[in-house]
């Protein structure tokens, strides 16, 4: 089958033929019907995260099951998936807690060796092993992942455009209910309105927020906040100062969907008493932030982090699903262009370069 291939940062990503083996058990085969660009990659294909290569990216995806491993008795071939980065084992404290966003296996296994849960690689190149990408791997034509990473969902919503529930709707709406747990009346800020931020701001909308505000560098992308629900868009390279203008004694909530280390302080310095900054998006590795303890403790104030949007994936996935088809969930709106697989790496110059949302490759 024909998938992207990353090797190193100084290499563009290049599409190739690699070899997918059968599932294994517990383990499904997925054609894949489109797959987000998300800023995770750009992480990766820069070099800011370390990931073993060469591997084959994409953490966001969808499509449809083409066979299933010994083991798997929920998941049938046709069935219509979302693909899930956070293939947790159900085995470990945190699984069986119903924490599957802390899967120890997750991190020490897929993260960390870039393979699957039983420590081995379904790709390979001229017979040797390809790395898995978050236990994904979606810009490919097919993929192979454990059952727990496919979830799905219901027949008649369009399997392109809910690839993005996959991370972007999970992570955004997932960190303001879950993670945060935004409450009726409260005052958000919300720091970058890419795929992910723009998820927070519909996530605090439906939460009941009162006044949302949208920050990003690109005026035109905090304008784009307001058809996501946020009631105040603002243009502009000082999130703190310019919240600040618009609430003087800041706000309930503090969202971070960037990551940088001036734009996670920039959350903490937006808050008022009792508030809490929720770190969303995910910084070069080694990145360090400061803020004053004592101010802090002081306000009663919290620091957050996110991961996936605090969700259970067999639960929230076909739920944000439901949400989209309801027509409460706005998910076309995220889809700056489609592209084919082929155009992977432009792709990812283009959002390195801000001229894209997000896009979808069509394999």
């Amino acid at each position: 089958m024909r998938a992207a291939l990353f090797t190193d940062k100084d290499t563009p990503v290049d599409i190739v033929d690699v070899d997918l083996d059968p599932p294994k058990s517990n383990e499904v085969r997925v054609r894949i019907t489109a797959a987000g660009v998300c800023h995770s990659e750009l992480h990766l294909i820069r070099g800011e995260w370390e990931a073993p290569a060469p591997l084959v990216p994409g953490h966001e995806g969808s499509g449809i099951i083409t066979a299933v491993g010994p083991g798997v008795t929920h998941l049938a071939e046709g069935d219509h998936v979302v693909l899930s980065w956070n293939p947790y084992c159900g085995e470990c404290r945190e699984c069986i807690a119903g924490r599957e966003t802390r899967c120890h296996k997750v991190s020490t296994v897929i993260n960390a060796t870039g393979t699957l849960l039983d420590g081995t690689s379904r790709l390979h190149l001229d017979d040797a092993p390809v790395h898995h990408y978050l236990g994904v791997s979606s810009w490919a034509e097919e993929v192979v992942v454990p059952a727990t990473g496919a979830i799905k969902v219901r027949d008649d919503a369009p399997l392109d455009v809910i690839a993005l529930v996959g991370c972007a709707a999970a992570t955004g709406v997932g960190a303001v209910v879950n993670t945060a747990r935004v409450t009726p009346g409260s005052t958000v800020a919300v720091i970058g309105c890419g795929g992910v931020g723009l998820n927070i701001v519909q996530g605090a909308r439906m939460q009941g927020a009162e006044r949302i505000i949208a920050v990003d560098l690109s005026p035109e992308r905090a304008t784009l906040a307001k058809v996501f629900g946020a009631t105040d868009a603002v243009g502009s390279a000082v999130a703190a100062e310019a919240i600040r203008e618009l609430e003087p004694d800041g706000v309930d909530f503090a969202f971070d969907a960037i990551g940088h280390v001036a734009t996670t302080e920039a959350a903490i310095g937006s808050l008022g008493l009792g508030g809490a900054a929720v770190i969303v998006g995910l910084p070069p590795t080694g990145a360090k932030a400061t803020f004053e303890p004592l101010a802090l403790a002081e306000m009663d104030a919290r620091i957050l982090g996110s991961n996936y949007g605090s969700i259970r994936p067999q639960y929230d996935i076909p739920k944000l699903v439901d949400l989209y088809m309801g027509g409460e969930l706005l998910l076309d709106e995220l889809v700056s262009a489609r592209r084919p697989l082929d155009e992977a790496a432009q792709a990812v110059t283009d959002l390195a370069d801000g001229v894209a949302l997000r896009q979808l490759l069509i394999p």
